[in-house]
C-alpha cells in the first residue's frame, strides 16, 4: 500500500517544525518513526528533510506513506463481504451474525479479519487489519476498517472524541419507556472473562441513549446511541432497566424468540478522516430481526 499526502504551509503554520506540523495533523509518533525510515518519506519540494526542519509559508510538504507488511497471523479465507464503501483510506462493511471481528482461540478462520485479509490478498495488495469500531460476534451491522496507519490514527482519535456517531437498533423484552438515558458504569463480572455488569464502585463510565420506535406484544424496537463504547454496553444497560435484548444467551438466557442477541449497528455518520467530507451509511435490518418486526405473531 502506498499513499501520498500533500500539504502547503500557510502563514499560521510557518515557523513550526515538520514534526510539530504533522503531529498537529494527527500523525502519531509511530507514524513519524515509520516515515523517517521510508526513503523520501518526508519531503519539502523534492528534497527529503528531517522532522526538525522549520517550515516557511508556501512550503510544499509531501508525505509518502508506504506499508509493505501484512497481518501475518491472519489467514486469508475467501468469504462474501458486504461492502458499503471503499476508497484509498478506509473500508466500511456490514458484518453478519455469528462472525467474530478478530481471530482468537478457536476462531482462526471464521472471522471478519480473515475475509478482509483475503479480499486484499486476492488483489495483490498488502494490508494490515485495523478495525476501528468493534461489534460482538453476534451483533450485526456496520464497521469501519482503516486501510493505512494514518487513517487508523485519525479515525481512532475521532472515535475517542465521539465524532463517529453510531446508531443501533435492538429488540428488547417488555415495554420500556418511550425514551431515556442510562448513565451507569460497567465492569467485568466476578469470576468471568466474558460477562459484564453494572459496577458503581470499580466500573468505567458508560452512557447509552435510547428511544422506542415500536411496541409489539412482549417486546419493543429501540433506537440507541452510544456516548461510550464499553464491552456489552447496550446489552448490560438494557438488562439493568429490566429490558434485556431478545436472544441474549448471556443476559437473557430464557428467551427463545431469537438465536442471538437482537442488536444491529444500523447507521454510521462521520467526517472522512483525510478529506473531511461528511459520510453516512446505513445497513438494513438482518432477516431475523426484520421477521419479528413485520410478523410479530
Amino acid at each position: 500500500m502506498e499513499r501520498i499526502f500533500h500539504y502547503i504551509t500557510d502563514r499560521e503554520h510557518a515557523g513550526l517544525s515538520v514534526g510539530q506540523f504533522l503531529r498537529d495533523a494527527g500523525y502519531s509518533r509511530h507514524i513519524l518513526s515509520h516515515l523517517k525510515r521510508t526513503p523520501h518519506g518526508i519531503c519539502v519540494g523534492d528534497v527529503p528533510v528531517f522532522t526538525n526542519r522549520i517550515l516557511s509559508a508556501g512550503d510544499h510538504l509531501t508525505i509518502l506513506l508506504r506499508e509493505e507488511t501484512v497481518s501475518e497471523h491472519i489467514l486469508p479465507v475467501p468469504m462474501n463481504l458486504s461492502i458499503a464503501y471503499e476508497d484509498e483510506d478506509l473500508l466500511v462493511l456490514s458484518k453478519p451474525a455469528d462472525m467474530p471481528i478478530h481471530p482468537s482461540q478457536g476462531n482462526y478462520e471464521n472471522t471478519l479479519a480473515n475475509g478482509v485479509a483475503w479480499y486484499y490478498a486476492s488483489r495483490g495488495e498488502s494490508f494490515v487489519y485495523r478495525c476501528i469500531n468493534r461489534l460482538d460476534r453476534d451483533t450485526t451491522g456496520l464497521l469501519i476498517i482503516a486501510r493505512h496507519m494514518l487513517s487508523a490514527a485519525l479515525l481512532s482519535s475521532m472515535l475517542q472524541r465521539r465524532e463517529i456517531r453510531r446508531t443501533y437498533l435492538a429488540l428488547v423484552q417488555g415495554n420500556p419507556p418511550e425514551a431515556g438515558t442510562v448513565d451507569r458504569p460497567i465492569g467485568r463480572a466476578a469470576g468471568s472473562t466474558i460477562e459484564r455488569q453494572i459496577d458503581e464502585e470499580h466500573g468505567e463510565r458508560a452512557v447509552t441513549h435510547f428511544k422506542k420506535l415500536a411496541q409489539f406484544p412482549g417486546y419493543a424496537l429501540l433506537e440507541l446511541h452510544l456516548e461510550t463504547g464499553r464491552t456489552h454496553q447496550i446489552r448490560v444497560h438494557m438488562t439493568s432497566l429490566g429490558h434485556p435484548l431478545l436472544g441474549d444467551f448471556l443476559y437473557n438466557p430464557g428467551c427463545s424468540l431469537m438465536k442471538r442477541q437482537a442488536l444491529h449497528a444500523s447507521r454510521l455518520e462521520f467526517a472522512h478522516p483525510i478529506t473531511g467530507e461528511p459520510l453516512s451509511f446505513e445497513a438494513p435490518l438482518p432477516n431475523d430481526m426484520a421477521l419479528l418486526i413485520h410478523d410479530p405473531s
